[in-house]
């Protein structure tokens, strides 16, 4: 009998003979995510049975006892990585979800990333320091939790949108380099970029300009990537202004692996007889375009989904486009 033997460390092959029947019969009682114990000799699995997609794929346990600790009932889901089953059934169970080996990694990924975090800031001296849950109500960016009091009958507190408050009163008492690991709480609609619950690196330094900020970042950057995934991050990091980010890309925050530049073509088109252009021109607007490289022959269906899309995500009146096919 074979067995696949699982923790959040990784799986081994565990193997019982038929040289101990009581054991081999104990063993066939064994079914899926039931929690057991194993006693046994590692021994080599032999050359034709090495699986090589297994970090233990050259070894396995040749199991001398066995320990029942827990039986389970059928799973509404495998505890596999490539399932198809409904989101809302993962999160029902998400005791199970959470033992799969893709969600356990995304687990160990966010403690490793807390670790180079916090090694790095006490490395520098910062002092990490918990701020208050419990506080009063601020201007921030979105609405409030609130939690009423049972003490002060008809008085609430607030969940901190961010510890703005308690870090600059830390600033004003001497705590000059500031860090934590903080849950922020926004009472807004849940969306992929916002969360009514979210965690954020807070941080706070006296004395510093903007270059200070820069270049701390920066090596905080670098040894997260370094230390979590492998990858050894370029540092100084690229600049634009955000003039040259709107011009470029058409975004304050653009993802320059993209590549569809913007082309300015104002100055060109701004005598043109082509009113649309030259009024734009005229008016203060700009023109601008991009060059998809490859697409010369695209068709007008694909081109009119284009134009609709744009209309719908802009608001914009069409697409003017030019094919070049040589």
């Amino acid at each position: 009998i074979f067995i696949d033997l699982r923790d959040r460390y990784g799986v081994t092959q565990v193997v019982f003979t038929e040289e101990d029947d009581q054991l081999h019969e104990k063993a066939e009682q064994l079914r899926s995510e039931y929690v057991i114990g194993i006693k046994g000799k590692v021994i080599s699995r032999g050359e034709g049975n090495i699986n090589p997609n297994l970090p233990t794929g050259e070894v396995e346990i040749e199991a001398s006892d066995l320990v029942i600790y827990s039986e389970a009932e059928t799973t509404p889901f495998e505890i596999k990585d490539d399932i198809k089953t409904n989101e809302d059934v993962r999160l029902k169970y998400r005791y199970l979800d959470l033992r799969r080996p893709e969600v356990q990694e995304r687990m160990m990924l966010r403690s490793k990333f807390y670790q180079s975090v916090r090694s790095f800031y006490h490395n520098l001296d910062f002092a990490e320091v918990e701020t208050p849950v419990l506080m009063r109500s601020t201007p921030e960016g979105a609405r409030d939790y609130l939690v009423p009091s049972r003490v002060n009958a008809g008085k609430f507190f607030a969940l901190p949108q961010s510890p703005q408050t308690y870090k600059q009163l830390l600033m004003v008492s001497g705590y000059d380099r500031y860090f934590q690991i903080v849950k922020c709480f926004r009472d807004e609609d849940l969306r992929a970029d916002r969360q009514p619950e979210f965690t954020q690196i807070d941080v706070e330094m006296s004395f510093v300009d903007e270059e200070d900020v820069y270049a701390h970042h920066e090596e905080l950057m670098k040894k997260i990537f370094k230390e979590t995934v492998g990858y050894e991050v370029e540092t100084p990091f690229p600049r634009m202004t955000y003039e040259d980010a709107m011009n470029t890309y058409g975004s304050d925050k653009p993802d320059i692996r993209f590549g569809l530049e913007f082309a300015d073509f104002s100055e060109i088109v701004k005598d043109a007889e082509f009113k649309v252009f030259s009024g734009t021109v005229k008016n203060g607007g700009g023109v601008v375009g991009i060059t998809v490289p490859g697409q010369g022959e695209m068709g007008r269906g694909a081109i009119d989904r284009l134009t609709d899309r744009v209309k719908v995500e802009t608001g914009a009146g069409g697409l003017i486009y030019i094919k070049m096919q040589e």
